[in-house]
């Protein structure tokens, strides 16, 4: 290493990072609060208008569902099965035979009628809290590509995620507990790339959480230092962040060095506040009971606690890989992944209606995009980006009513269709953001999360 890329000519600051780091918990890339203490703070945008929702938690079921399954009946599957009439011989990414009917029966349910899926008994009682888009399209009908759009709102690897420019914009309410964080147990097919802030501060990127295991040393490993201090610790923090500000001063701005002052900072003060807010032991028991069993089970209970403590935006992947992904033995599969997340879903639901937070916590629930009508392999489906359904609840939408229809065998999104841009540009205005205003200038240009596209679905606000 060059004496440029060091601390001092005298002391290498990776000799520094050595000797006074240990314990304080390097928790790689985390998100940070806009903070004056540290070098990576970062200046927020603000708010142009009144939000309806301050704080976002987003449901993620990687691998993409099958819209016909859950909340767009299709009875002319059932009447075309097995064959390919026109309109159903849509380009998928891979061959597909003739038409699969969907195992799922429909039912109005709710006071406001609208159909749901016997496979989700319980997520269909909270109907009247959740807005369904039926329409939804993309633009790519591969995992990595969809899901970099359904983040980052472009295929790119190189952009902000969304979640990042949440805290751009709204700044950070909990100042000992990251902004953003992103629960899966395992890896989504695309990783950190998925919550990367990109070229916006390093300060509003995700922090990742492994939740498979809740043992508070498996779940955010190194936060505590048994052997010293928090004043002896605060005493060697100060004077690593002083030493780090002037490598960063005289290696000018580089954000991966941003992130790392930052985490730094930000595990001393999770100490704090990090074992407690994930403790799902401090629930009791009839809440535990609620929600049920299984990884995403937990997801959900510590989205909602995460939420109450001031965590912008939570994203809480079903599973490792891509568990919605069913090439083949759809039926099967689809049972029980929905039996998965039915309890947890509505709980979730209900529990942040009964604290009296749903109102102003907007709930996201999709995948990167659906599944084709078509079969794959005899008993499986292809992915579909033309058609997919994704809902939304509380924060401001209106509850109990669709949005938008897909064709007659739920191939393709036909009327008031909705684009992942126009998505994005209706979550940023339910926050209280202009998504043609919110923008950061860079490398010669001013970007945004909806690029130079979106609209926002008015007709589905409160």
């Amino acid at each position: 290493m060059s004496a440029h890329h060091e601390a001092s000519p005298s002391v290498p600051r990776r000799s520094l990072l050595k000797t006074l780091g240990g314990g304080l918990g390097m928790l790689g890339a985390a998100s940070l609060f806009a903070d004056e203490s540290t070098a990576a703070a970062g200046t927020t945008a603000g708010l142009h208008f009144a939000p309806r929702a301050k704080r976002v938690i987003h449901l993620f079921m990687n691998g993409g569902p099958f819209q016909a399954d859950l909340f767009d009946p299709k009875p002319t599957l059932e009447k075309y099965a097995g064959q390919r009439p026109e309109g159903a011989n849509l380009r998928t990414e891979r061959p597909t035979g003739g038409l699969l009917p969907s195992v799922a029966k429909f039912a109005p349910r709710g006071e406001s009628g609208v159909p749901v899926s016997d496979l989700l008994p319980r997520l269909g009682e909270q109907i009247d809290d959740i807005c369904v888009f039926r329409s939804m399209h993309a633009d790519n009908p591969n995992h990595g590509p969809a899901l970099m759009q359904m983040n980052n709102g472009t295929i790119l690897p190189t952009r902000p995620s969304m979640g990042s420019w949440f805290l751009y914009g709204l700044g950070q309410e909990n100042e000992n507990l990251p902004g953003y964080i992103v629960l899966c147990p395992g890896r989504p097919v695309r990783f950190a790339e998925l919550w990367t802030s990109s070229f916006l501060p390093a300060a509003f990127q995700g922090t990742y959480v492994n939740h498979s295991d809740l043992k508070p040393e498996k779940l955010i490993p190194f936060l505590k230092n048994a052997s010293q201090s928090p004043a002896d610790q605060r005493r060697q923090l100060d004077l690593m962040q002083r030493i780090n500000a002037m490598h960063l001063q005289a290696r000018g701005p580089d954000n991966a060095l941003e992130a790392r002052i930052a985490s730094l900072e930000t595990a001393f003060r999770m100490q704090a506040d990090a074992h407690e807010a994930f403790d799902l032991e401090d629930e009791t028991a009839s809440t535990r009971e609620a929600y049920g069993e299984g990884h995403y089970a937990n997801g959900c209970l510590l989205a909602r606690r995460l939420v109450e403590r001031g965590v912008r935006f939570v994203q809480v992947y079903y599973g490792n890989g891509q568990p919605w992904d069913t090439h083949s033995k759809h039926n099967d599969s689809v049972k029980k992944l929905c039996s998965d997340i039915d309890q947890p879903t509505a709980a979730l639901l209900a529990d942040l209606k009964q604290r009296g937070m749903l109102e102003d916590t907007l709930v996201i629930w999709g995948g990167e995009f659906g599944r084709t009508p078509t079969t794959e392999n005899g008993d499986g489906r292809d992915h579909n980006h033309h058609g997919f359904t994704m809902w939304m609840a509380g924060g401001g939408v209106r509850g109990g009513m669709t949005y938008g229809e897909t064709d007659e065998f739920g191939f393709r999104a036909v009327e008031n269709k909705v684009h992942v841009h126009d998505l994005h540009a209706t979550i940023l205005h339910l926050l209280g953001l202009d998504h043609e205003r919110l923008t950061f200038h860079y490398a010669g240009r001013d970007y945004r999360l909806t690029d130079v596209h979106g609209r926002i679905v008015r007709e589905v606000l409160a």
